[in-house]
């Protein structure tokens, strides 16, 4: 049987972090390419010799200045065949959770900037990528609900209702903030650090922390954190 293949192989990085109680997510500007100048996340072609999440990483690096310690992959993108006007290129993604005080940015090589956007004022993106966060989000608002991965957003330190906001922002919808508080703080994931911290003219708020080992612990053996 003969065919002809002419396929390349990218990919792109939907980097989230919370920031001015929004969910911002990083995007940057390409130097060249046919979306020049225009909005678009992070990403690129895979080197021969390459693995996929050290191309990812290698991209990040390379137009944002960042490095990232966890990524997931969320999907391939390759059945819209003319995603890229240039050539077929199918694109394998990932997403990675990130909290913005600890990175700084500097564009450099293919990219002119590298900003973070809010979810809510996105631009119109170049290729397919707004279609990329979106199933980036609804992964992200299934993922929260059973895994604490929000914590990946907060300070070290941080109080209950940072959580909860930070929950609330992610799902797009209230919560029932007693019966949250009850399961968080049942499952003994969070330790109090002894610190306070004042919120308007109501009484100091405790402060906690992510008790990863504790966390770890209860992963080991089928915890299942759901939240609704």
């Amino acid at each position: 049987m003969n065919f002809e293949s002419n396929i390349s192989l990218a990919v792109d990085a939907i980097v989230f972090a919370y920031a001015n109680s929004k969910l911002q997510v990083l995007l940057i500007q390409p130097k060249s390419g046919p979306f020049q100048n225009n909005w678009a996340l992070p990403g690129g072609f895979v080197k021969t010799n390459e693995g996929l999440k050290d191309a990812v990483r290698r991209e990040l690096q390379e137009e944002t200045g960042i490095q990232v310690d966890y990524l997931e992959q969320l999907y391939t993108f390759g059945d819209q065949v003319d995603r890229d006007p240039r050539t077929r290129v199918v694109s394998v993604a990932y997403f990675a959770l990130v909290n913005p005080k600890k990175l700084v940015l500097k564009a450099d090589t293919d990219a002119a900037k590298a900003e973070w956007f809010p979810l809510d004022e996105l631009p119109q993106l170049a290729y397919d990528h707004n279609i990329i966060i979106k199933v980036a989000i609804d992964r992200l608002k299934s993922k929260i609900q059973y895994q604490p991965i929000g914590f990946d957003l907060l300070n070290k330190e941080f109080v209950f209702s940072e959580l909860e906001q930070l929950y609330m922002t992610i799902l797009g919808h209230d919560i029932d903030r007693r019966n949250f508080r009850k399961k968080v703080l049942g499952f003994g994931i969070l330790t109090e650090t002894g610190k306070f911290r004042s919120e308007g003219s109501g009484r100091p708020a405790k402060l906690y922390r992510f008790n990863v080992s504790k966390y770890r612990a209860l992963e080991s053996k089928g915890f299942h954190f759901e939240i609704k």
